[in-house]
């Protein structure tokens, strides 16, 4: 077996990996400025782990030639990826950070082809097998056999329970896997806690007269908080691609932990319009909003932060990671932001709480425990290689391939 890395080795984004040069595996974007995208590839097909933008974001690129490979995945990632191109259109279409047209969004759904898990296709010489990876609903484990090497992608994925997806449980048999390693370096507070520590303190907010703004990534992060909100009685209103979303992972009950709970959740909370001013009225009530951009970069929040943020009855409670440069990591570390080109000081509370969608340090390695005789290539982190040592000090066969890197067996 052949494999390229020909993105996300040593970094968080852009992930895309190909096999044999023929078999992609995911094909994502860097979120900045510029925005990054991996090194080109024309494979024969296409298998996608998720729907996030770091491995999807570049999908349709790879449909703007006279190839037109197809595309498997499950049906939550398909739609999710075909909304995550089409709001990339919408803000960046003609420009360097969006490298595909609305034609080649169009050839998406022409060449796409959904599988549930467990379901062993063919595609490209190679047979695939798609695992639950208790990341975000569709979310998947991808392993690849071509015959004489058996290739476990992990993906992205999570060992514990979040109220919206179940945690992974599978262990397929694997000579070689590539495994993410994002929080590494990091051990995760019981999550029942931080939740309880969560709504406690949105509920002390509201008690006091506050509002609470909750900002949250619109795939899987904001249907979480709903999941909260509707659980423990607090009012809140939903906007921003979130309400989109929702309604999408609606229609996918099959991969939702409770897809009651998520109906529930999604008749509890008043979905924004954005008319007439009705964002700045909101934010005037004592009540939560769970609004995009997670990280401060964009959307509602840039109405919502702004109207908060004078008083210190108000509170901003951030669900999850602040990348190092963003408005929502300058908010925390220096109690200002930038909004909308204004640097904002900010009274009202600010707040952090882990509600990673990803394993932590014990997770990947209880997870990496069931592959001691197989060799692990760590990528999907910004730590790689001290966590490549870390696991060959404890006698495993592990490396952090660089960027461009190819390994053969």
């Amino acid at each position: 077996m052949d494999i390229r890395f020909l993105g996300g080795a040593g970094e968080v984004g852009r992930s895309a990996i190909l096999v044999n040069d023929r078999l992609l595996l995911d094909y994502g974007m860097k979120s900045g400025n510029p925005t990054q995208f991996p090194e080109d590839a024309a494979p024969d097909a296409v298998v996608v782990s998720h729907g996030h933008l770091d491995h999807v974001g570049a999908i349709p690129s790879l449909l703007s030639g006279s190839t037109q490979p197809p595309i498997h995945w499950t049906p939550p990632t398909r739609e999710l990826a075909l909304t995550l191109a089409r709001d990339t259109l919408k803000l960046h279409g003609g420009t360097i950070q969006c490298p595909f047209t609305e034609t080649d969004v169009q050839r998406v759904t022409q060449v796409s082809e959904t599988h549930g898990y467990r379901e062993t296709f063919e595609t490209a010489g190679h047979e695939v097998t798609l695992f639950d990876a208790g990341h975000i609903p569709g979310s998947a484990h991808i392993l690849v056999d071509d015959g004489e090497t058996r290739l476990l992608y992990t993906g992205d994925f999570h060992t514990v329970d979040q109220r919206l997806v179940s945690k992974t449980t599978v262990h397929p048999d694997a000579d070689v896997v590539i495994c993410e390693s994002t929080y590494s370096d990091v051990e995760h507070e019981n999550r029942s806690t931080v939740e309880d520590r969560f709504v406690e303190s949105v509920e002390t907010t509201l008690w006091e007269g506050g509002t609470v703004v909750i900002p949250a990534f619109a795939i899987g992060r904001t249907q979480e908080m709903l999941l909260i909100c509707e659980q423990h009685d607090i009012p809140c209103y939903v906007d921003g691609m979130g309400k989109r979303i929702t309604k999408l992972l609606l229609q996918h009950p099959e991969f939702v932990r409770d897809a009651d709970a998520l109906q529930r959740a999604a008749s509890h909370a008043r979905f924004v319009t954005g008319r007439d001013g009705q964002r700045k009225r909101i934010a005037e009530q004592n009540t939560a909003v769970v609004t995009t951009s997670g990280m401060l970069h964009g959307g509602p929040a840039m109405t919502y932060v702004p109207a908060v943020r004078s008083h210190p009855t108000n509170k901003i409670a951030m669900t999850g990671y602040q990348v190092e440069g963003t408005p929502g990591r300058d908010l925390l570390e220096t109690g200002s932001a930038e909004i909308d080109g204004r640097m904002l000081p900010v009274s009202a509370q600010v707040e952090q709480y882990d509600f990673s969608a990803h394993a932590d340090r014990d997770g990947i390695r209880t997870f990496l425990a069931a592959y001691e005789d197989a060799r692990i290539l760590v990528n999907h982190g910004d730590r790689c290689e001290a966590f490549a040592a870390e696991l060959r000090d404890d006698g495993v066969d592990a490396t952090a391939p660089a960027l461009g890197d190819r390994l053969e067996w």
